[in-house]
């Protein structure tokens, strides 16, 4: 029995960092440029060996994201890095576009916050225009500064509310700072008509899940992943809408789960929970937004239908406008009707 060609079927990527949508050849060469030495991890041992089981692990998770970040020097870098990022999504499928950024981040090397979220949208434009791909951003805070700093970045995102930002998020490592310290920060974000959708329920279980929930508001969890853990909350997740923007590639080489096989994807979709696959940061993980419908298939032996419905789902957790969700459901249902390609012997 052939399979139909998963990098064909109209996706939206919920789930991307700026940083780590950087190619693997481009951080190279940006690299050698100017002549910054990068980890082993990032070189000729890429993708790196990781996990965050412990705090040590996220330590040099987060050394190698920053030394990725420390190769963007220039505004055309910035603008290389989008475009390549909106390419590679075409390639795999992509229809849609919501990357997450941290502006402050960025904010010493390119003028402050402001200027830089004013780089990245004209850079977003730019992409969008060139590859055809809808794009929008989430302006993220960082859990590991201080509760004052996301509420800087929440207000600078509603100011952008109608020009290129859709949503607010919560990133870095889960088991890091007090989750209700943020609430400030989200109510000003939700104040403005912004998505909500802070990490959670990846390196935490379904107890930070119900904080993300009830404190933060959440509309859409990054990653929420270990919802499954917990029928009740998951039955209270599915009757929310919340969505949940699973990584399944990042997961496993995070050391959540100890293999593909263990990610709860079909449990999830049982559940009727609303499921957007993400890539994360392929630049670490090695697996962009193809590879996660890919390695879920094989993993938990999806049909295609099943696979249809989750890139349908991707839509129904996405801020795309109507028309783009319409064009992409109706091309989904397209594919699902070509009938499978047939396999050489």
């Amino acid at each position: 029995m052939g399979h139909r060609d998963v990098r064909t079927l109209p996706k939206a990527h919920l789930h991307l960092h700026f940083t780590g949508s950087m190619r693997h050849e481009t951080l190279l060469e940006l690299a050698a440029r100017d002549g910054i030495v990068l980890p082993d991890g990032l070189a000729e041992d890429w993708p790196p060996q990781l996990s965050a089981a412990d705090e040590k692990g996220w330590f040099r998770f987060q050394r190698l994201y920053d030394v990725a970040r420390s190769v963007l020097r220039t505004h055309d870098d910035v603008r290389r890095l989008v475009l390549e990022a909106a390419q590679d999504d075409v390639a795999d499928g992509g229809r849609w576009l919501e990357i997450q950024v941290d502006p402050s981040g960025y904010a010493g090397r390119f003028g402050g916050i402001t200027a830089f979220t004013d780089l990245v949208l004209d850079c977003v434009r730019d992409a969008a225009d060139r590859t055809g791909l809808g794009i929008a951003v989430v302006i993220a805070a960082n859990r590991t500064r201080h509760p004052l700093d996301a509420r800087t970045l929440a207000r600078l995102a509603a100011q952008y509310a109608d020009r290129g930002v859709i949503g607010f998020g919560l990133s870095n490592d889960e088991r890091r700072g007090r989750t209700a310290d943020f609430a400030p920060a989200f109510a000003i974000a939700e104040r403005a008509g912004l998505l909500l959708a802070p990490h959670g329920g990846e390196l935490r279980g379904p107890e930070h899940v119900a904080t993300c929930l009830t404190q933060l508001r959440a509309d859409r969890l990054g990653h929420g992943v270990r919802a499954a853990e917990d029928p009740e909350l998951l039955a209270r997740i599915v009757e929310a809408g919340v969505a949940l923007e699973v990584c399944p590639v990042s997961n496993v080489a995070l050391g959540v789960y100890s293999d593909l096989t263990s990610v709860p994807l079909p449990e999830l979709i049982e559940a009727g929970a609303t499921i957007a696959l993400g890539a994360d940061d392929p630049l670490l993980f090695g697996s962009r937004l193809a590879g996660q419908y890919a390695t879920m298939r094989a993993a938990h032996d999806l049909d295609d239908a099943t696979l249809a419905g989750l890139a349908r789902s991707s839509f129904v957790a996405s801020r795309a406008p109507a028309e783009v969700v319409a064009r992409a459901m109706a091309d989904i249902d397209a594919w699902l009707a070509a009938g499978p390609a047939m396999m050489p012997a």
